[in-house]
């Protein structure tokens, strides 16, 4: 396996490749200081180690039956938005990994990065594994849209944004440093916008982990009484292809995420290779340091999570057949276990990445 640093600069090298000049470097050089700051946050900003090691650590997962899966899944990548009827929905909602890969490959990094994220073991390895793979057997009995303006109640409560959160919003949206962004991330944010001739105002906006390094502006203009947020960024192909598995293409992550068992975001949209959508108070990420309170390792959380794992993989004609037959093979410990060889490699990993 190669060593961390020569596997970063590699992957790093690949990226400039893609995105020439708009590599920014202030964001690989804040996602090298994320890495250090545990195995979790190393996990969320290195999912191309991953791809290119998990099936060393792992390799009963590589034959089991390929979805258009997430990729890059973990516990903080799940939230909410509103669909095009208005309505409040849950679920996984960053898709820039996306690509064709065995559907366990999800399913044991979601249980990582829940131990990665334990304290001191509660709740145990055995019962995330067990809380999340029972979400996913019965979403593969019955998908549906996790939508929360009627049902869900306790799962509503738990994600409602409460104010501290929406005038935390908007004040990061007001301090922002506005300035002209390049011309086709213009032309994507204000024909995103819900009128075409709005006044734009655009800033750089520096998020997540795993994709820092690619460029990402917001647009704001004021609209009927308050302001309308777009993000735009650009995207590059999966890191799954990179690390040489399955065909080099573009971007999937629109194809997943409007799925037949989604209620979709709909200013969530892929323009060439920028993609664009809408930002709120409640088209947002839920993260464990701003999460309001939501415990997000609670069984019934990790449950749901698990169901709309299911939701995305039923987007693959044929899948459910497939993966049920392969999950009934599987003995009953086979998700707890291949999830902590997972999260041994990534803690050895982690502590390399850390030596001087």
């Amino acid at each position: 396996m190669v060593n961390i640093k020569l596997s970063l600069r590699a992957y790093e090298d690949w990226l400039r490749r893609e995105l020439g000049d708009e590599v920014v470097e202030k964001d690989l050089a804040l996602k090298h200081r994320l890495m250090s700051e545990s195995p979790f946050a190393f996990l969320r900003a290195t999912y191309w180690r991953w791809a290119e090691t998990i099936f060393e650590i792992c390799p009963e997962l590589a034959q089991a039956p390929s979805v258009l899966a997430v990729g890059d899944m973990h516990l903080e990548n799940f939230g909410t938005w509103r669909d095009v009827e208005g309505r409040l929905v849950w679920g996984v909602n960053d898709f820039d990994e996306a690509a064709e890969m065995p559907y366990a490959l999800d399913l044991v990094r979601l249980v990582a990065s829940a131990l990665l994220s334990a304290p001191e073991g509660n709740p145990t390895a055995g019962e995330i594994a067990s809380a999340v793979l029972d979400g996913y057997r019965h979403g593969l009995r019955a998908p549906r849209p996790i939508v929360l303006d009627r049902d869900w109640a306790w799962l509503r409560k738990r994600v409602a944004v409460g104010n501290k959160a929406r005038a935390k919003f908007w004040r990061r949206i007001d301090k922002a440093k506005y300035m002209p962004a390049p011309a086709p991330y213009v032309e994507v944010l204000a024909g995103a916008m819900p009128h075409p001739y709005l006044h734009l105002r655009t800033a750089r906006r520096t998020a997540g982990a795993g994709s820092l390094g690619r460029p990402r502006w917001i647009g704001v203009a004021e609209w009927q009484g308050a302001p309308a947020v777009r993000e735009v960024k650009a995207m590059v192909p999966s890191a799954w292809t990179y690390a040489g598995h399955g065909s080099a293409r573009g971007s999937r992550c629109q194809e997943i995420a409007n799925g037949r068992f989604r209620a979709n975001d709909p200013w969530y949209r892929l323009h060439g290779r920028l993609l664009v959508r809408r930002l709120s108070p409640n088209n947002r990420k839920l993260e464990i340091k701003d999460a309001d309170g939501c415990d997000l390792l609670v069984p019934e959380l990790l449950h749901a999570m698990g169901l709309d794992l299911a939701n995305l993989h039923l987007g693959t004609a044929g899948a459910r057949e497939a993966i049920v037959r392969d999950l009934e093979a599987r003995d009953g410990n086979w998700l707890r276990a291949s999830a902590r060889r997972a999260v041994a490699a990534v803690t050895r990993d982690h502590k390399d990445w850390k030596k001087p």
